[in-house]
């Protein structure tokens, strides 16, 4: 009788050592992975980052550009003429083309659809521009910047060339992902006295 105790314990014993060690294998791949995706988790909000400060890049650039146009040159007294009007239905709210209803990688397709480095389209103001400087002294094609100017009057309401959406899209190639961000400004010319 007392051997079948001893056995009976011993079982009891194992079946316990199967649990912890069960457990043990659980919390260890758990930490794993949480490990493992945090560095992932890092390296998409640093690219995420990146692209945006691309975006902010060429904002800055465009604005730069157009204030040089108004004020210095006074070549621009309006934006008339100077939006993006292609492809077709780029401003129109109700159009499949219009530009809140497509991604920036859509985006950056209509505007390059032959896929040459050039846009398709006058007044794009400025196009897969790059934003880093290499190590070596070049650019890196990697991280570029596209701005382009929206009339926000085109799907309807009162004409007035004297406000424009700025579009400006960042992006971040990182081997075959691309990371993109996107800043819209509405700018406005004042009139002056």
């Amino acid at each position: 009788m007392e051997r079948r105790r001893r056995n009976k314990e011993s079982g009891a014993g194992l079946i316990i050592i199967i649990l912890v060690s069960a457990f043990l294998l659980a919390v260890g791949v758990a930490l794993l992975t949480v490990t493992g995706t945090g560095n992932d988790v890092a390296r998409n909000v640093r690219l995420q980052q990146q692209a945006f400060n691309a975006a902010e890049a060429g904002f800055d650039t465009a604005w730069k550009d157009i204030e040089g146009e108004i004020e210095t040159l006074e070549e621009w007294t309006s934006f008339d003429g100077h939006y993006l009007e292609g492809p077709a239905g780029i401003d129109i709210p109700a159009d499949d083309n219009y530009f809140r209803k497509q991604t920036n990688e859509e985006m950056l397709a209509l505007l390059d659809a032959n896929n040459d480095g050039t846009p398709d389209y006058v007044n794009v103001l400025i196009f897969k521009e790059p934003y880093v400087i290499a190590p070596g002294g070049g650019v890196d094609n990697n991280t570029t910047f596209t701005a382009f100017l929206i009339n926000d009057e085109a799907g309807g309401g009162t004409v007035d060339h004297s406000d424009a959406i700025l579009v400006c899209i960042g992006v971040v190639k990182a081997g075959s992902k691309l990371i993109t961000s996107r800043l819209e400004v509405e700018l406005s010319i004042e009139e002056t006295k």
